[in-house]
């Protein structure tokens, strides 16, 4: 039993990380998404400036390498959230499982 309890504060320690690192990487993932959309913005700007027929703007803009790069930033940003939340849930998860088997120790099964 003494294993088990040490085992739920080491899994609490791990969930507090998770939450912390899903916030950080929430955070990194709205920069991102702030950086793609203003040098997206501003690039059709230059691009109507440039009479570019405005039906094919939208894929000439995000064809150019650097907002090509700021897109992939972004989705890696959203990746990486995504996952640490996943941690988060599977944490939770190993903590119900170290829960019922407390609990079926303290019924004797």
């Amino acid at each position: 039993m003494q294993d088990l309890y040490i085992e739920m504060q080491n899994k609490r320690k791990e969930l507090n990380r998770a939450i912390k690192e899903a916030k950080e990487r929430g955070e990194g993932m709205a920069i991102a998404e702030k950086e793609y959309r203003i040098a997206l913005a501003k690039e059709m700007l230059i691009q109507r400036d440039n009479k570019v027929p405005v039906t094919i703007i939208s894929d000439v803009c995000r064809g150019k390498e650097e907002i090509a790069k700021l897109k992939f930033d972004r989705d890696t940003a959203e990746i990486l959230y995504k996952s640490a939340n996943e941690r988060i849930q599977a944490t939770k998860l190993e903590m119900r499982i170290i829960e019922n088997q407390m609990e079926a120790i303290r019924r004797g099964e």
